[in-house]
Parts: structure tokens; sequence; C-alpha cells
């Protein structure tokens, strides 16, 4: 069995920052020690970490890495290596594809391409829609991270708006339920208003305002109000408003919770002044918002309000997002630079690095109960990411490593950088680049 030791670096896991060691036996993590390595000699490989940051590997719970019948924008082998590369060592990829993924042999077709083509673990939602609870209901829970509900239309059409079946979902789902929650009616009367009010034609400048405060909140709050009724597994997808937060429960630990929320890094990095900037670039739904909402979800990062942060990575081609707003899809990628994007605010001092960590590596494992996976234990496989604080770098067409090319973060130089990505013991990204043999594993979730 091949053993590694990273040694001189500093470890960061469990909330805490302390000098230390880690030996990998095989593709687990066999001791975790405090202080220098102390032994003389080490039988296997060494890596020297000293200056560094050795962190878990992120885990995303929402990926969309547009396959099948999306590939001209992006595919799992090439966001899996921009992934590796941006420290994320696991993912959960969404439905919305074509086609859409909403029976279980389309799942388990998506399941087989991971196995021959993805460098880092995944695991896939199974999609709801008004007619195939039947399919939801047979959802192996030890393999499927959840099923993804559409509340509020959204890329690939799979909007659930017959409360029969909203009802089914959340009564009989044998998994977590993922939903993206924006009102369609609030939606549709806002975009007739605001386009009505554009006389040169709407711009990016009006997706917060078509997609509000109010369509999300309203949603979030049915889907919280059904969870209840039901006593359903909820996870609400990618807050955007202050608001939303009130309605969940910042005070339980998040092991014994059953109604959950993430926030995506671009909500915590943009703000509605970015438009005039970015424009479609930064076209997501739910839209970016108000400044007083991006501090509000900064702020729930630290007191307990935000369970979570993912990236919601969805990218376009340049063409598509160049189009006038109305025909220009909503969406961008971000695998290979949240992890550095959340480092970058920790050294603005917005929140320390340990939350980074807790929210990105540790609450994710926690929340899905993925098997073995999310912390610095031993016991747990490998999956390990090294970071260099201090080593600024800007994000360029020349280092952009996602298929559509592009980056909403391109001109930004960050602080950090992330010099080395193990998944399951093995390096698969060194020093800008990856090791495309290597393959990684489906997820086990201990439910």
């Amino acid at each position: 069995m091949e053993r590694l030791l990273i040694r001189g670096g500093t470890l960061v896991d469990g909330g805490e920052r302390f000098e230390g060691y880690l030996v990998v036996a095989g593709d687990r993590i066999e001791t975790v020690g405090r202080g220098p390595y102390p032994h003389e000699r080490f039988d296997g490989t060494e890596i020297d970490a000293a200056g560094q940051w050795v962190l878990p590997g992120a885990i995303d719970d929402q990926v969309h890495f547009r396959e099948p019948g999306l590939t001209y924008k992006a595919d799992i082998r090439s966001e899996s290596i921009a992934a590796a590369a941006g420290g994320i060592t696991s993912f959960m990829d969404m439905p919305n594809v074509k086609p859409p993924t909403v029976t279980g042999e389309r799942l388990e077709e998506k399941f087989e391409r991971a196995a021959e083509t993805s460098l880092v673990n995944y695991s896939f939602y199974l999609g709801a829609t008004n007619d195939n609870i039947d399919e939801i209901r047979r959802v192996d829970p030890h393999r499927v991270c959840g099923v993804k509900l559409f509340m509020g239309s959204s890329t690939g059409n799979m909007l659930v708006d017959d409360d029969a079946a909203l009802r089914a979902v959340f009564a009989e789902s044998p998994v977590l339920v993922a939903t993206h929650c924006e009102d369609e009616a609030t939606i549709r009367a806002n975009l007739k208003k605001y386009e009505a009010l554009c006389e040169a034609g709407p711009t990016a400048a009006i997706h917060p305002l078509v997609r509000s405060a109010e369509a999300c909140y309203r949603s979030s709050a049915r889907a919280v109000e059904l969870a209840a009724r039901y006593g359903a597994d909820l996870h609400v997808l990618h807050l955007s408003t202050a608001r939303e937060l009130d309605l969940f429960d910042a005070a339980k630990p998040l092991a014994e919770k059953r109604i959950t929320n993430e926030v995506c890094v671009h909500h915590l990095w943009f703000s509605d002044g970015d438009y005039a900037g970015k424009g479609n670039f930064i076209k997501w739904n739910p839209a970016v918002k108000t400044e007083a909402d991006r501090q509000a979800l900064r702020q729930g990062i630290v007191n307990g309000k935000v369970d979570m942060v993912a990236t919601d990575h969805a990218p376009h081609t340049l063409e598509e997002k160049r189009r006038p707003y109305r025909e220009a899809p909503s969406g961008g990628p971000l695998v290979q630079h949240s992890l550095a994007a959340m480092l970058e605010l920790a050294a603005q001092g917005v929140f320390p690095v340990e939350k980074v960590v807790e929210k990105m590596c540790h609450a994710p494992a926690v929340r899905f109960r993925v098997s073995k996976r999310g912390f610095l234990r031993e016991g747990y496989f490998a999956d390990i990411v090294l970071v260099r604080p201090g080593d600024r770098w800007t994000v360029g067409p020349e280092n952009i490593l996602y298929k559509c090319g592009w980056s909403p973060f391109e001109g930004v130089a960050f602080s950090h950088r992330i010099t080395r990505t193990l998944v399951n013991g093995r390096t698969v990204y060194l020093d800008g680049k990856a090791d495309t043999s290597f393959r990684g594993r489906a997820l086990v979730f201990d439910r």
C-alpha cells in the first residue's frame, strides 16, 4: 500500500488551525498529528507543505456539468478538471440536461459516464417532474444525493407547478429534496412591468427586479412550510436575500436539522452594483441582489444562519452570454475559483478561514451524510487540498480551465493559490497541471 506524508503545513479542520502532519495510507488518512512528524525517517513519499494550509477537499452540492446533451458548454471531464484545480474533490450534479435526468435509467447513465471521465468524486440528483413520483420512490438513498425540485422555472424547463405533485415529493421522497425557490407568477408580473419601462430595451440591470426578493421569499417560505407539514428533508438552494435567512433555525446543530439552506459564492461576492460592468456575465437565477442582501448573507456565514456554501456552477458559451438580456441564459462557471474567492473574502476579514472550511467542506458532508469525507480525520478518505497563502495570481484566459473558456472573476487578483489537490490519496492537480488518468468514485451516503 502506498504511503504518503504531508508535513510542515498548517492544518485547518474542525474550527481549528494548527501546525501538524498527515499520513496517508492508500486512499485513507491514517494519522493526523500535531507538531512536527515525530520520526526521523518515513517509509513512503513525502510532501513538504511548509508555508501552506492543508484543508479537507471541498464538497460542492450544486453543479451543472452539462452532460448529456449540452456538452458544447461543458462536460463531466472538463469541469471535474476545473473542480480539482479549485480544490473541489466531490460534486453533486443537477438533472436539467438533455434529456433531463428524471428516470432511474438516465441517472444510471450519468453515474456510468462519471466513472469513465471524472477526476473527482461524484453523485447526481434525480429531477422531480409533475408525474415521476414512482421514479422518486425508487431512489437509492445510499447512492443518490437528492431529488431536485424546481419551484420556479430555470434552465431546462423542469418547473413542478402541480400542487398534488409538490405534496407527493415532499411527503414521499426517500432522500433530501433540494429546491430552487422563485415564485413564477411574481417573476412573470415583474418581467412585464420592468420591460415596459425600458425604452431602449431591457438589460441585466433589471434582473434582480424581475427575479425579486419577494419572488424568492414567497417560494422559499412555501417550501419550508411544505417540508414542516410533511416531515420532509429539505435543502433550499442558493439563497439570495436577507429576508429568506429568517426562515431557518440557526440555533440547532446542523446534524439535527431537516430544513437547511445554502448560499452560493456569487451571491457573497457580487451585488446589483456590478451589473453595470458585468451585465449578463453575472446573470444568475436567483439574481444577484442588493448590497444589503450581500452583507446579510456574509454575516450569515458567521452567525450560523447560512448552513453551507456551494457554487451553482452552470457554464454557458461566450456567444450565449453576449446575447441580449432576454435571450442570454442564466448561470456561470465557478468551480475553479470558488474556494479561492472564499479565501479572498476571509483575507478581507469578512469571515475567518475556519468558517470557509466549515461551510464548504464540513457542512455538505454532515448535511448530506457523505460517508468518510469532508474532514481531515483518521479513517476518512484522503481528499486534501494544499493552499499557499500570500501567493498572488490573477484570473485570465491563460489559466481558466472551464470548457466555456471564461469566468465572471476574470481580471480579479486572488491572494491564495491552490497548489495541490488529492482525491482518494492521489494527487490529481499540482501547480497548474491535472492528472487526467485518475478517476474519482461515486459518493456513498450514510442514510
